[in-house]
C-alpha cells in the first residue's frame, strides 16, 4: 500500500478562489476586508510566516497591514496598540505573530484583542464557542485539518483518532473539532507511555508536537490517514513534519506532507476567517 497524498498547496488555492470572490462581493458594496498583522521581534521563522500571510491576503484582493515592532517594545505599548486596533471600524482581522518576546505575557496580549476581530482564533471566546458548537472563530490549524480530511470525503463518526500535542494553539482545539464530528479523541503527547499502543488503534493521526519522527511506520494502523502538522528541520536543513514520511505513506491510506500539506491550509483559514469578520461587522 502506498498512501494518498492530501494535497495541501492545491486545496488551499480553491479556498483562496473562493475567499477572492467574497471579497469582491464585498468590495462592491464599499467595504474592503483588513488584515492587520502584529509582529513583535526578528524571530526568522515569524518573519517568514508573516510574509506568507501577507502575500496570500493580497492575492485575494484582501488588505493585509503588517506592522513591525522592535522585541524592546514594552507589553503595555502592544496592549494600546491592540486597543486602538480594536477600535478602528476599518479593520477586521488583528492577529498578534506568536512567539512574542519573552517579557510579554502572550496569554495576555491574545485576550486582549477583540473576540469580533480574533481571526486566529485563540480568544477564550472563540474556544468557548467552538466548545458549545456556536459561532466564533475557529482556530486556523484545526480547521484546515478538517477540511482536507472533508476534501477525501473521510467521515469521522465513530472513528478513533488520535492527537499527539496537547498545546492550546492545535492539540486541544483539533481534539474539541474531531469531537464535534462525532469522533472517539485521545490526546496524546511525545512522551505519553507506550504511544505506539493509542495509534495502531486509531483511523485518524494528528502529529502536533514539533519533534522529529514521532509517528513511525510500525506505529500506525494499516489505510489510517496520518496528518502531520509539525514543521522541523532534519540533518540536512530540509523543512520536514513530526512524521516519518517515507516510512508512513507504505503503511498509511492518506498522508499529509510536509512542506505543502497542513502549512498552506492554516493560511488559507486565516482568509476564511478574516472574510468572516468583515462580513459579520458589515452586517
Amino acid at each position: 500500500m502506498t498512501a494518498q497524498i492530501i494535497d495541501g498547496n492545491a486545496l488551499a488555492a480553491r479556498i483562496r478562489a473562493e475567499v477572492q470572490g467574497r471579497t469582491d462581493a464585498l468590495k462592491a458594496r464599499g467595504i474592503v476586508p483588513h488584515l492587520v498583522i502584529v509582529l513583535v521581534g526578528d524571530d526568522p521563522a515569524s518573519q517568514v510566516y508573516t510574509k506568507h500571510k501577507v502575500n496570500d491576503s493580497e492575492q485575494t484582493g484582501l488588505k493585509a497591514t503588517l506592522e513591525r515592532y522592535p522585541a524592546t517594545l514594552s507589553e503595555s505599548d502592544l496592549l494600546e496598540r491592540i486597543r486602538v486596533l480594536n477600535g478602528d471600524s476599518s479593520v477586521h482581522g488583528i492577529l498578534v505573530q506568536l512567539p512574542l518576546p519573552k517579557h510579554m505575557d502572550a496569554h495576555k496580549v491574545i485576550e486582549a484583542i477583540s473576540p469580533a476581530k480574533d481571526v486566529d482564533g485563540f480568544h477564550v471566546s472563540s474556544a468557548g464557542a467552538l466548545m458549545v458548537g456556536q459561532p466564533g472563530f475557529w482556530p486556523c490549524t484545526p480547521h484546515g485539518c478538517l477540511r482536507m480530511l472533508d476534501e477525501i470525503g473521510y467521515d469521522l463518526k465513530g472513528r478513533n483518532a488520535v492527537v499527539i500535542g496537547r498545546s492550546n494553539i492545535v492539540g486541544k482545539p483539533m481534539a474539541m473539532m474531531l469531537l464535534g464530528r462525532n469522533a472517539t479523541v485521545t490526546i496524546c503527547h511525545s512522551q505519553t507511555r507506550d504511544l505506539r499502543a493509542h495509534t495502531l488503534q486509531a483511523d485518524v493521526i494528528v502529529a502536533a508536537v514539533g519533534k522529529r519522527n514521532v509517528v513511525t511506520a510500525e506505529m500506525v494502523k494499516p489505510g489510517a490517514v496520518v496528518i502531520d502538522v509539525g514543521m522541523n528541520r532534519n540533518d540536512a536543513g530540509k523543512l520536514c513534519g513530526d512524521v516519518d514520511f517515507e516510512g508512513v505513506k507504505q503503511v498509511a491510506g492518506w498522508i499529509t506532507p510536509v512542506p505543502g500539506g497542513v502549512g498552506p491550509m492554516t493560511r488559507a483559514m486565516l482568509l476564511v476567517n478574516t472574510i468572516e469578520a468583515a462580513q459579520r461587522a458589515s452586517g
